[in-house]
């Protein structure tokens, strides 16, 4: 038996919103196993000071900004990525925010920008990276979900109905792309500490409740998400499409 390892050298990775919390734990993970990395934000300075750390961590990446609602930008980072680097072979779509509000206080505006982001984001960076993943006949699609796409919770409105587009995006798009040797799963974290959600997350009572839902009892760290990713970025997971992976402790199982 050929038994595939979670070696990533010569791999290609784009890692977007790959600056800050999950999607800079990923994009480590990703460039510790041999990728050849390339992570993705707005934020110019967020992205510089991610590749210094990375470098420090022994890691070579590069940063390319790109707001992901903007398609020629979403098109010119992907051309840009393979002028460089000669292929396209690993796609985490990270990009994503939040708006936390009542039902009947949530604005237009806020759905609208919760959507941009999450679900139109998502799908051109998709959309864009599966055109050149099809012309090389291989490719791993990564999104990245949550588990209030599975869930309900209050005061998730927009990002919650985002989150499970997205899981249908990817038993679509998982269908549509087999033929072409590429893969396409979800990831769907549960309360993970990041910068973004230690403050949120430092309510006792809240972490208290959200610890006392999950079957392991405590709160995710992105060191959680490594396993995770690498393993639907490698070809350990080459018979693996379409599903979406709750990384929650037992959250959503209870």
């Amino acid at each position: 038996m050929n038994i595939p390892t979670f070696d990533l050298n010569g791999k290609v990775a784009l890692v977007t919103g790959g600056s800050k919390g999950i999607g800079y734990g990923m994009a480590e993970a990703l460039g510790h196993y041999g990728a050849t990395l390339v992570i993705s934000s707005r934020g110019a300075a967020d992205g510089e000071i991610a590749v210094s750390q990375l470098k420090e961590k022994n890691i070579a990446a590069t940063y390319i900004p790109c707001d992901v609602t903007k398609k020629d930008q979403v098109e010119q980072l992907v051309h840009q990525i393979v002028e460089q680097f000669g292929s396209l072979d690993i796609l985490v779509n990270n990009a994503g925010m939040n708006i936390r509000k009542p039902l009947v206080e949530v604005e237009e505006n806020d759905w609208d920008t919760v959507f941009n982001v999450n679900l139109k984001g998502l799908f051109l960076v998709g959309q864009a990276c599966a055109k050149q993943m099809i012309k090389q006949n291989y490719g791993k699609i990564i999104n990245i979900s949550s588990i209030l796409g599975t869930i309900g919770m209050q005061f998730q409105t927009s990002y919650a109905a985002s989150k499970g587009g997205i899981n249908q995006l990817t038993k679509v798009w998982a269908e549509e792309l087999a033929p072409h040797n590429i893969t396409v799963n979800s990831i769907g974290p549960g309360y993970i500490i990041t910068p973004m959600t230690k403050e949120w997350l430092s309510d006792p009572e809240r972490s208290e409740k959200i610890i006392s839902s999950t079957m392991i009892k405590r709160i995710g760290e992105t060191s959680d998400l490594v396993g995770p990713v690498v393993f639907l970025a490698s070809d350990t997971s080459k018979y693996v499409t379409g599903q979406v992976l709750h990384v929650d402790g037992g959250y959503t199982a209870r």
